[in-house]
């Protein structure tokens, strides 16, 4: 500064002349702090979440600073000056997209600068640093790292890592920062320092490094100090099996694991076992064949062996079923490979990180305890058999792997798949002890593909070996349909019509083999054509109920319209104005910390020629998701199926500007069948997780299937939408899941919804309305009909028109009512005299014949009284006969007969008796 002259570093000490670099991480450096925060308000008092977060902070490890592994929000937070524009780079680890990293800058007046408009930074892969780098303006600018932890359970998440933070634009720089532990500089006017090779160490400010006392200690690369060698344990070394010999022999050789670190010379040191144990080499893997050489070559096209015989061709109507198949380890294949990798050192660099076992192939023993053992697999392509190239089903192929963990800590096997080398994605972990198991992921589009399997004894920034008999196993991986793939086996395939040898022809869309005369045969219709099986007509598989087969048979769909058949009823039901996709919010559900989310569903039921309409999409640490617009289908969180999920945060929950959208997956990417049944065949799918309809209408079941298997649903996810009639519902009604299950799913592995709407009702027949007839005026009557009361139906049968007939009118009717009452009581009055004169007359001759035969009686011996005495029982009983009924009475009037009519009677008398 007194002579304003710019002057040359000293040796041991560097400058970036305008800027400065933060490569240190042993403490927090000057000018940095943390802020950590719970920025979710929904839920509790926001001083209880505050005080939650204390502990929350980036943490530094050395070579790099780690962020928290909470759902904290926290930021490390670094203020500058600049006095002309300048630029900020660093580089970063950044592969869980259950944390949300962004970087920005605000001015003096806390205001976003325009250079970070696009502040989410992007994932990395699994091992890799990335970098990145924003201009900045003159003045003052506050930099932010900040990072956001989303924990859906109880999964920690994978922090981020920081290191190499360097800062340009500094108007001038007054001093030189002397180089760090471990590095050095050794001419002067240095713009940075050199790390120490291994067995070397130095302290700040170093012009060269010591080399370690190498008998006795050791130090890795950029050490600063050397570290006493320990006696050697079996942790030190390892087993190999070399490459079979001409006489199919391998011997088992013995090494030590580099670098060395251990001493032999020490009491109770072990000393390497002795090597060249020969064994019978195991057989060449499927596919390939023995050459008489010492290793096993992949078999011609076109030929096939099961890795103990001699290659042979496809016999005639066949064709190689071309794949991988590796369940021998004496080398490694050639397209595989493996490495070892450190967050924090380069320990392992140049380690392989697997190592081949004969029947298996087995977790290397790596650097230190916290190092990631990878072993990759990549596939160019995959395709189906010749003769089923019109199968565009959900699955193009599929790998298989058997495979074992055995760990006394808590280690964990990561299995990842990599889709044309855009970014590396987890598709399924394993933590601790797992027993042998097999475990299948399913390949649904024609892409390039590399498989990771990452294994890592602890994880925890320490360089220790305490857990190296810790291990993965790998048995044996299959993979289906592979591009330039070798085949064990040989499939039935179609012969063209003129067939020239043995040669093969695709099939048409949709056709499978006839098995005797080899040719391609359309499936019937609602069927589709299976995966994997294409020879015989068994290969058409029947649709489920209600649903039929798309155009190329690949898969089958619900047209909208199901029917139902009960007691000689037809109910049918037309869910077209339903084939939009549906979507439902449901929520609001809550972390351990209280952070707010929602589940988010989208639902494609029926129709659109059986394609997935139903479309979920992350939308934060997607970044990458520009670069993709013109490949969407290769975008790794882009996800189409019937049913889709997502978890949704809103953005009053963390403070971000949007609504974040995050895992998102299928759950049903295969329609089963529609039916009123509460269960389709087969399929143990229970459908009673709701109360019963209200009203007496059959609900109908949709009944979906993913193909994607995971540790928790072994048979993969399953979904049954129900529908429900309800009129008071119009349009796309409403949707909703159990109220025991409000993430949809009690399991996590069947899903349930009911979609209430008037669109769910059948549709109208003649029974569901009534007619009502009005009345007769001036000679017409009118007839309406109208609908029943409730009415449980819509469109269908519409009601008939207003009806109009002629009649005749009431004041008619009513005359010809009066004349013919009034006659019917003159008639009535007239039988009434008649017949109460006729009585008089026979009452009159009744009583002159019994007048009659008392005189007869009189005229015997002379009694004292005929009449009956005091006391006395008159025993005579008088009955009558042939009397005519009132009918026969009418009948005789109606003949006019003028004969006298007598009745008789019969006379009974106890005196005649006596007598």
């Amino acid at each position: 500064m007194k002579n304003q002259v710019c002057s040359k570093c000293a040796e041991g000490t560097y400058s970036l002349g305008s800027g400065i670099k933060f490569d240190e991480w042993d403490e927090l450096p000057a000018g940095f702090s943390n802020v950590a925060t719970f920025m979710d308000t929904a839920v509790g008092s926001a001083e209880n979440k505050a005080d939650s977060c204390n502990n929350s902070s980036w943490t530094p490890r050395g070579n790099y600073i780690e962020s928290n592994r909470d759902d904290c929000t926290v930021s490390l937070i670094y203020a500058v000056h600049l006095k002309k524009s300048g630029s900020v780079f660093f580089e970063y680890q950044y592969i869980d997209n259950n944390i949300f990293f962004e970087f920005f800058i605000q001015n003096d007046q806390c205001k976003e600068m325009e250079s970070t408009a696009d502040k989410w930074v992007k994932l990395t892969d699994n091992g890799e640093w990335g970098s990145h780098s924003v201009t900045l303006k003159s003045g003052s600018n506050i930099l932010y790292w900040r990072t956001t932890g989303i924990l859906m359970g109880s999964k920690v998440v994978k922090p981020v890592l920081v290191k190499n933070i360097t800062i340009e634009g500094v108007a001038y720089t007054s001093e030189c920062f002397a180089c760090k532990p471990g590095t050095f500089s050794d001419k002067p006017g240095s713009s940075g320092c050199q790390v120490c090779p291994r067995n070397t160490y130095s302290e700040k400010g170093a012009k060269e490094c010591t080399k370690c006392k190498e008998e006795m200690y050791y130090s890795d690369e950029g050490s600063s100090v050397c570290i006493e060698r320990p006696p050697c344990t079996n942790k030190d070394f390892f087993q190999i099996h070399t490459p079979c010999d001409k006489e199919g022999k391998t011997q088992i050789m013995y090494k030590w694991i580099e670098p060395k670190i251990c001493r032999e010379d020490l009491p109770d040191a072990l000393t390497l076992p002795p090597s060249g144990e020969r064994k019978d080499c195991p057989p060449c893997n499927p596919g390939f064949y023995n050459n008489a050489s010492s290793s096993c070559t992949p078999c011609p096209p076109g030929t096939f062996s099961d890795g103990t015989q001699e290659c042979r061709a496809c016999p005639a109507g066949t064709e190689p079923a071309l794949g991988f198949e590796y369940k021998w380890w004496n080398i490694l294949p050639g397209n595989m490979k493996t490495s070892c990798f450190n967050v924090g050192n380069s320990k392992c660099d140049g380690m392989n990180g697997w190592e081949v076992a004969g029947d298996h192939i087995q977790s290397g023993a790596g650097g230190s305890d916290n190092d990631y053992l990878i072993l990759n697999l990549h596939i160019p392509g995959f395709k189906p058999p010749t003769s089923v190239t019109g199968a565009t089903g959900s699955e193009l192929g599929r790998i298989t792997f058997i495979f074992e963990t055995i760990c006394s800590a808590d280690c964990v096997l990561y299995f990842m798949a990599d889709v044309n080398r855009k970014n590396t994605n987890v598709v399924e972990s394993w933590e601790r002890s797992k027993e042998k198991q097999s475990y299948t992921h399913i390949i649904s589009k024609n892409a390039s593909f590399t498989f990771t399997w990452a294994f890592q004894r602890i994880n925890e920034g320490q360089d220790s070996r305490q857990f190296i008999n810790d291990m993965a196993k790998i048995y044996s991986i299959t993979v289906t349909n592979a591009v330039d793939g070798v085949a064990s086996s040989c499939r039935a395939c179609a012969l063209g019509s003129e067939q020239s040898g043995s040669s093969c022809v695709p099939c048409p869309t949709g056709h499978y083999i006839e098995k005797e005369t080899s040719q391609c045969q359309e499936c019937p219709d609602n069927t589709f054509l299976s995966i994997h099986q294409v020879y015989g007509r068994e290969a058409c598989i029947p649709c489920g109920p209600g649903s039929k087969s798309t155009k190329d048979h690949s898969a089958c769909f619900s047209d909208c319209l199901v029917s139902y058949i009960k007691d000689n009823q037809t109910l049918n039901y037309d869910f077209s104005n339903l084939s939009q996709v549906g979507s439902l919010m449901s929520g609001p559900s809550f972390t351990s910390r209280g952070t707010k989310f929602f589940h988010f569903f989208n639902i494609s039921l029926c129709g659109n020629e059986g394609k997935k309409m139903a479309i979920c999409t992350d939308n934060i640490t997607d970044v990458t998701l520009k670069d993709m617009v013109a490949e969407s289908e290769d975008f790794s969180n882009f996800v189409g199926a019937f049913v889709c999920q997502s978890t949704i945060i809103p953005s009053d929950s963390k403070g971000f500007r949007t609504a974040l959208a995050l895992q998102s997956n299928s759950l049903a990417d295969r329609f089963l069948g529609a039916t009123v049944e509460t269960m389709l065949e087969n399929i143990n799918i229970k459908t009673d997780m709701f109360p019963p309809s209200p009203i007496k209408i059959p609900d109908v079941h949709f009944f979906y299937k993913s193909s994607t298997v995971t540790t928790s649903c072994e048979n993969g996810r399953a979904t049954v939408v129900t529908m429900r009639c309800n009129p008071n519902k119009p349009d796309q009604g409403e949707l909703s899941v159990p109220s025991s299950c409000p993430a949809g799913t009690c399991d996590g592995c069947t899903f349930y919804f009911v979609w209430e709407s008037a669109e769910a009702c059948p549709l109208c027949t003649e029974q569901d309305y009534h007619e009502i007839e009005g009345a007769c005026k001036k000679g017409f009557q009118e007839t309406l009909y109208v609908w029943n009361e409730p009415k449980h139906c819509i469109k269908g049968v519409p009601l008939p028109e207003k009806r109009t007939s002629t009649c005749e009118t009431v004041d008619f009717w009513l005359k010809v009512g009066a004349g013919v009452g009034a006659f019917t009581a003159v008639l009535l009055i007239a039988l009434t005299c008649y017949f109460w004169k006729k009585n008089q007359k026979l009452e009159y001759k009744y009583s002159k014949l019994v007048m009659t035969a008392n005189s007869k009686e009189c005229e015997l011996p002379a009694a004292d009284s005929c009449a009956i005495m005091e006391g006395e029982d008159n025993e005579e009983e008088i009955v009558y006969s042939n009397k005519q009924s009132l009918l026969g009475k009418l009948k005789s009037l109606a003949t006019k007969e003028k004969e006298d009519h007598f009745e008789s009677v019969q006379l009974k008398s106890s005196r005649s008796q006596n007598i």
